[in-house]
């Protein structure tokens, strides 16, 4: 079994408050970077919004788009 697969395997057991509460765990590692690299906040607004649409694509496509005529 590859690695990915395995992590596939783990992250399927996770449940909705455990899903939130990594997501809180990485907004608040986040704040702690910002914290000690205060210099990244001056990166301008425009990068924010373009890395949070990066990221936001393919979330995006999984929930909305074609599931292929397979319903899970």
């Amino acid at each position: 079994m590859s690695v990915w697969n395995d992590f596939d395997e783990r992250a399927r057991r996770l449940g909705i408050l455990d899903t939130k509460l990594a997501q809180a765990a990485a907004v608040f590692f986040a704040l702690v970077v910002v914290k000690l690299f205060p210099q990244i906040m001056s990166v301008g607004a425009g990068w924010y919004a373009a890395l949070a649409i990066a990221c936001a694509i393919k979330p995006l496509l999984t929930f909305y788009g074609s599931t292929g005529g397979s319903a899970r």
